[in-house]
């Protein structure tokens, strides 16, 4: 049975789960694993105490529990949902601290100084139920059925301890757990969307257990309906939710609850890339390996990208000789899984010249971002990489509109718009907020007995400016790209399937020439010499915030420099600009914006020369000399430089 693709390999019924783990217990320490029998958890009476072990102590433990797996009869015996939880003490815990946008972040594992674990398998189980009541409240005249929840993880080394305090969570909310095991987050929104039973879907809400690129000592969590992925404010409600949940099981001595759920085990990963190769053959008419021949390499970092290779690429005809870091290993020894870090795209363009590849790709740890590097060692990666995006969308929906965040350069405005025929609308940092204002622009409002009703996407707010604007692609530096076409998820696989659509179809139509369909793609694209980011940090006790906010603080340093370059003829300030402070001149251009939730202040420069991207530099420098708590040694630094 556990070979059947797509079939539930595993069910663990709840009300049983105790008795049978005190007889797995006995076995487990009489005939295996002496050496580690002191680590074991354990039971009291069929609950689970919480001891002094550390999160890394139970992953390693959990590695050898998972041995134990009765395939005959499709259960399991393991501690990740006993049918109760004996807290002897819990710590107390700012859950809003672990906001980090609409995403959950924290340390899950011990090991790096200065960095207390805060995300704890108790915290982890009280947002989990927090979730679970915060769905349960908004899907409950939905469904006849018991509400169902997909949980996946990428690499990380806290990814199974989580999963399972996750699991409980749920569970004791009265909802039923799928896991999913190894997964991208872009699946783990797809689960929402999927209509087949044998793969238990739809799911009514998922959890991605990651924190992107993060060091191996973070972990975190991402949230997802049928709607998308949730926003700032409902992952503020979550988190108050889990506090209470939190604060109650301090004082109750455990975290009781319902155990008529299950925990069951798909493999959903199985449907989601064939829903990839089935896209890429359509594009190509139906061909069965339309990439036959073509010579592509992945690079997954050791992050949960590595199923592209053998269950995307290889399906479709294409070589992949040269493939390197696919193995998962939360430790990320060759190089960070971050399409944005030059060590990585070094790695992978290394690959594609060493192997003579057509094509190499890299993703980030939980494949919602990516990158490509041509058969030249181009890299496809930033604003290049959102100009071919851009440029195949333009040529399926001329004139359409392309949402960036703020930093994107001057050039690809002009490439967008005077080469491609399109409109580039420049907006904030943050993939949400590019991805939101992508929505906003084609949102239809209707106001019906004064009422606003959004005809596109009922779960978000409609707001009442909606222009009714074509867009259909938006796209952060970072390389977090949605489309319309794939409901606005921000989907690294499906970025790179266009890519690939397009290899395919110039290969039906009779080019031969790999990856220069897509170099040409870009022709004409003006990039700068230099193009540097510079992060002036915020003091928060420096005596000059007088007891104020960073974002207050980091708010006055912009009012300031905008006073500034208003007073000076040789620079101009941009005309429209959501964010921060962008001024052109000396032929390039620069940004200072507060960033989205740390007390820092990013400078990007981008310039023709490095003389003018130092005279830029020093414009900036002499309008923040005066905000003592801003340290702008690398700002000095740059000014410097011979």
């Amino acid at each position: 049975m556990a070979a059947m693709s797509g079939k539930i390999v595993q069910n663990v019924c709840l009300a049983q789960c105790s008795q049978q783990n005190r007889q797995f217990r006995t076995q487990y320490q009489r005939d295996s694993c002496a050496p580690y029998t002191r680590t074991l958890l354990p039971f009291h009476g069929g609950k689970l105490a919480w001891t002094g072990i550390s999160s890394m102590q139970v992953h390693t433990l959990s590695k050898y529990q998972s041995a134990f797996v009765n395939h005959g009869h499709g259960t399991v015996y393991c501690n990740a949902v006993p049918s109760a939880t004996a807290i002897s003490s819990l710590d107390k815990v700012d859950f809003l601290k672990l906001q980090n946008g609409s995403d959950i972040r924290g340390v899950a594992v011990a090991g790096v100084e200065g960095e207390p674990i805060n995300l704890t398998e108790p915290v982890a189980e009280a947002i989990a139920a927090a979730f679970a009541a915060w769905l349960s409240k908004k899907k409950k005249a939905d469904t006849p059925r018991r509400l169902r929840v997909s949980i996946g993880h990428d690499s990380r080394i806290s990814a199974q301890t989580l999963q399972d305090a996750v699991s409980r969570g749920i569970t004791r909310a009265g909802l039923d757990v799928i896991q999913y095991g190894l997964a991208s987050t872009p699946a783990m929104f797809n689960s929402t969307l999927t209509k087949d039973e044998t793969f238990l879907c739809p799911a009514d809400g998922a959890i991605m257990i990651t924190a992107s690129h993060l060091p191996y000592n973070r972990n975190g969590f991402k949230f997802f309906t049928s709607a998308g992925g949730l926003g700032k404010a409902e992952i503020k409600e979550i988190l108050e939710r889990a506090a209470d949940v939190y604060k109650r099981s301090a004082a109750e001595g455990s975290l009781d609850g319902k155990v008529s759920s299950s925990v069951k085990k798909i493999d959903y990963m199985t449907l989601y890339t064939s829903d990839l190769v089935k896209a890429v053959r359509k594009a190509a008419g139906n061909i069965e390996k339309p990439l036959d021949g073509f010579h592509i390499i992945v690079d997954a970092g050791n992050g949960a990208g590595g199923f592209f290779a053998a269950k995307v690429l290889e399906p479709l005809g294409a070589i992949t000789t040269g493939s390197q870091f696919l193995e998962p290993d939360g430790m990320f020894p060759n190089h960070i899984p971050n399409p944005e870090d030059k060590v990585a795209m070094k790695a992978i363009t290394k690959a594609v010249l060493d192997n003579k590849a057509d094509l190499g790709i890299i993703f980030d740890t939980d494949v919602d971002r990516s990158a490509a590097v041509d058969s030249s060692g181009r890299e496809f990666n930033r604003n290049r990489l959102i100009a071919l995006i851009s440029a195949i969308v333009l040529e399926e929906h001329p004139g359409t509109t392309v949402v960036t965040d703020s930093v994107t350069s001057d050039g690809l405005t002009s490439f967008i718009e005077k080469n491609l025929g399109g409109k580039h609308r420049r907006f904030k940092r943050g993939y949400k907020n590019v991805i939101d204002e992508a929505i906003r622009l084609v949102s239809h409002c209707l106001t019906v007995d004064n009422m606003l009703l959004d005809s596109i996407h009922p779960s978000r707010n409609c707001l009442q400016n909606s222009v009714g604007e074509e867009s259909y692609l938006a796209i952060e530096t970072s390389g977090h790209g949605a489309l319309k076409e794939n409901h606005w998820l921000d989907d690294g696989a499906y970025l790179m399937v266009k890519l690939l659509n397009k290899l395919a179809s110039a290969r039906a139509s009779g080019r031969s020439d790999g990856s220069k369909v897509l170099t040409d793609l870009v022709e004409g694209l003006e990039e700068p010499a230099v193009a540097v980011e510079l992060r002036l940090k915020i003091n928060q006790s420096h005596p000059d915030l007088k007891g104020g906010s960073f974002r207050d603080y980091g708010e006055a340093v912009l009012e300031h420099l905008e006073n500034s370059v208003n007073s000076n003829p040789k620079l101009q300030k941009a005309p429209v600009n959501y964010e921060g402070v962008r001024v052109s001149g000396f032929g390039g251009w620069f940004l200072l914006r507060l960033s989205l939730h740390d007390p820092v202040l990013p400078l990007n420069i981008e310039a023709p020369s490095n003389d003018d991207a130092v005279k830029l530099a020093l414009t900036v420098a002499a309008a923040v000399k005066g905000f003592h708590a801003l340290d702008t040694s690398a700002l000095d630094k740059f000014v410097q430089a011979p």
